[in-house]
């Protein structure tokens, strides 16, 4: 087999699914006959440890280690045996072969237990709504959880499920460190890499290995497999791009990397990659490189050339998923987390509505890089043929869409494409809490199979929104949350402390705000991360605005992108953190709503000052509706059947009728005026026969008109109508 570019995600990223990194690079490596192989050597090295085969050589290193074990690691070297006769049997159990197993893993005497298994008993309320096997898997993933302290203990100090040496591409200013311990010996999990590496390269061939590192959990994997390869098979050119080179080495300077990779490119993959091929095969001088850094006379030289153009989304073709053993990856429930649950369990198809993001203003994002400044949606008809050959090539029909933010305009459409080809898929992705997302926009959402969202609630102040130029409140944030919750669509929000300028009464007041979303069911996940100063942030670009003094002054010669920074205030943010995280934990499970906010906290906070009950007042101060002619009026359900009956009232008669509408669940009878009925059926029969289901606000408007000679506002303000609304008629 003769493969022109391996493209391998090098230990770690996740468990569940593969990074989309390679994927998207080889559906478009397709469009140019590139023949390309992908691989996650990141499940391989797990697959390769967690399996009977791999913990007998475990122990056995543990062994001729002869180390000083902790207690913990002592009673699991004790009882080794029990891990080595249960493992591939919990593997298969993880990777969805083998789910009558469930029944052994939630009783006692199946899995050997250490120390993860210590607070089980608080975590059974937990499952109640999740089921029994979810029970089994989060106990399957504290027993592999317990087997991984003890790979830390007794013979990786860097391993982690998600990531590998992660310390070492954090903030590395310098390549001094990783470049001094990629001359010690390989490590235990660099051998067990190493070795399957070995053998992916001799099955393929490769005239060029691109290595997508996407994390700083992935780097140094990535150094040591080129290194590696360049003892080994020095005619093959190496190369590394995604998100770690994309933010972290814009000014990369030290020629030592170049010992390793002979070419390091920057944003958007598909031009780069392509011209680096055709440089390799002779077919372009350098001069016709795009975002690409080489070392050149002996000097790190970047080259993009400006009349290279990038493909447009629509050019990139469909991503690729061959070559990837699906069936191979584990589901794991770490926490009892719905969205992290999203995050680890299951396998999705990764897809992208639109490149870049469409607001683009938030002032602690790396808004001048062009994977956020460069928006460009893709066509909803070709996102959803997207979906139909992924469903086709992978068998799976769960997609997880990776945009910085979902338009909704474009959500809509492809809600409704969906909808019209009757596609049976589920979805989530990432939005921003616009006050576009409407309660009828909601319904179809889930209509079409979203499931949940997840977007940047951040400060819950709105002096602080602003001052982050997120374009939202705090008012519309909880609306929105109440019509996606409503419409049966989890809420997942990523909250953040400590942005510059915050004080502690905006912290406190912040958490009251999170806990009464919590409290009235608005909001069912979310999680807090302390603010970072990015390079390419607006306040990383002008911290003087922001009453912040950036403290790395110096550019390094490798990575750069956290800056380390205080506030010219002093205040000092980290002491929160294990507060809010643990009054969060609670609030995700319905508890302690009515704890003070200083019980979370072992020093002193002010006492909040947002009034007890201002989210339920917010709900309830919902603007009046106004719509335009333009409006979409869409009907997702059926064609009722009319019964007609005549109702007397104060001496006078009236022709009556009751429209039978048959759901999934439920019968729904709507009783209103004959003619009505009538102008209703004959409508909805024209509309799903004409036009799929979907017409607009004035078109009904008229028509009802038309034949009831009556006005429109009034009936559509009536509870019959609402009843319709509440049904399947929405309005978008």
């Amino acid at each position: 087999m003769k493969t022109q570019i391996l493209l391998i995600t090098p230990p770690f990223t996740q468990l569940n699914t593969p990074y989309p990194g390679t994927v998207y690079l080889k559906g478009f490596l397709n469009t140019k006959a590139i023949s390309s192989y992908q691989a996650d050597l990141g499940i391989e090295v797990i697959l390769e440890i967690f399996s009977k085969k791999g913990l007998q050589n475990l122990f056995a290193e543990i062994d001729h280690r002869g180390l000083e074990l902790s207690e913990n690691a002592e009673r699991m070297r004790s009882i080794k045996e029990d891990y080595i006769h249960t493992i591939d049997a919990v593997i298969s159990f993880l990777q969805g072969k083998n789910p009558t197993l469930a029944n052994a893993i939630v009783q006692d005497d199946f899995l050997p237990k250490a120390s993860r298994f210590s607070q089980t008993e608080e975590l059974d309320w937990a499952f109640g709504s999740m089921g029994f096997q979810d029970k089994a898997k989060h106990f399957a993933t504290l027993y592999l959880e317990d087997i991984s302290d003890l790979i830390i203990e007794g013979v990786d100090s860097n391993f982690g499920f998600s990531r590998y040496a992660e310390r070492l591409g954090r903030s590395a200013n310098s390549f001094d460190e990783l470049y001094s311990l990629l001359h010690h010996k390989p490590t235990y999990i660099d051998t067990i890499t190493l070795d399957l590496l070995e053998k992916l390269i001799e099955k393929t061939n490769p005239e060029i290995i691109g290595f997508s590192v996407p994390f700083p959990g992935n780097l140094y994997s990535a150094f040591r497999c080129a290194q590696w390869i360049k003892n080994r098979y020095p005619h093959i050119k190496t190369k590394m791009g995604g998100g770690f080179p994309n933010t972290e080495l814009r000014s990369l300077s030290d020629k030592r990397v170049f010992e390793f990779f002979d070419f390091i490119t920057l944003d958007d993959g598909e031009a780069p990659v392509e011209n680096v091929v055709k440089y390799i095969n002779q077919e372009i001088e350098d001069r016709d490189l795009k975002r690409t850094f080489l070392l050149k006379d002996d000097k790190v030289v970047y080259i993009n050339n400006p009349l290279v153009k990038d493909y447009k989304q629509s050019e990139v073709g469909c991503p690729d998923y061959t070559d990837l053993q699906l069936d191979r990856y584990i589901s794991v429930i770490e926490v009892a987390n719905p969205m992290h649950r999203l995050w680890s369990d299951g396998r999705w198809n990764k897809l992208t509505m639109a490149h870049g993001c469409y607001w683009g203003k938030c002032t602690f994002c790396d808004i001048s890089l062009d994977y956020i400044k460069i928006y460009e949606p893709v066509a909803a008809r070709q996102i959803v043929d997207r979906m139909e050959q992924l469903i086709l090539t992978t068998g799976t029909s769960g997609f997880h869409f990776v945009d910085e933010a979902a338009p909704p305009a474009l959500m809509r459409e492809v809600a409704l494409e969906i909808i019209k080809r009757k596609l049976a898929v589920s979805w989530w992705t990432n939005i921003r809490f616009e006050k576009s997302f409407t309660l009828d926009l909601c319904r179809l959402l889930k209509a079409s199979g979203c499931i949940a969202v997840s977007g940047g609630l951040e400060v819950a102040s709105d002096r602080l929104l602003k001052l982050i130029d997120k374009g939202v409140t705090v008012e519309q944030v909880a609306r929105v949350n109440r019509n996606f919750t409503e419409a049966g669509i989890m809420v997942h929000a990523y909250l953040m402390y400590g942005f510059p300028t915050q004080t502690a009464q905006e912290t406190i007041d912040s958490l009251e705000m999170v806990r009464q979303m919590f409290e009235s069911g608005i909001m069912q996940s979310g999680f807090w991360h302390q603010f970072a100063m990015t390079a390419h942030s607006p306040v990383g670009i002008d911290p003087e605005a922001f009453d912040v003094i950036n403290l790395s002054v110096e550019t390094g010669s490798f990575a750069n992108n956290d800056l380390v920074h205080k506030e010219k205030s002093g205040a000092v943010h980290d002491k929160f953190s294990f507060g809010l995280k643990k009054s969060l934990f609670n609030y995700m499970h319905g508890l302690c709503f009515d704890f003070p906010l200083q019980e979370w906290f072992d020093f002193k906070v002010p006492k909040t000052k947002i009034p007890p009950d201002y989210i339920d007042r917010v709900l309830e101060n919902e603007p009046f509706p106004i719509y335009k002619p333009n409006q979409k009026m869409i009907w997702l359900g059926s064609i009722p059947q009319v019964t007609y009956f005549v109702k007397t009232k104060k001496g006078r008669t009236y022709e009556k009728a009751y429209m039978k509408f048959h759901t999934k669940s439920e019968i729904i009878d709507i009783e209103t005026d004959k003619v009505i009925a009538d102008w209703f059926v004959t409508f909805i029969k024209d509309v799903k026969e004409n036009k799929g289901s979907v017409t607009t606000y004035q078109v009904m408007k008229n028509s009802f008109e038309e034949i009831t000679s009556e006005d429109f506002e009034p009936f559509l303000f009536s509870k019959p109508a609402q009843e319709l609304k509440d049904y399947a008629l929405l309005i978008l």
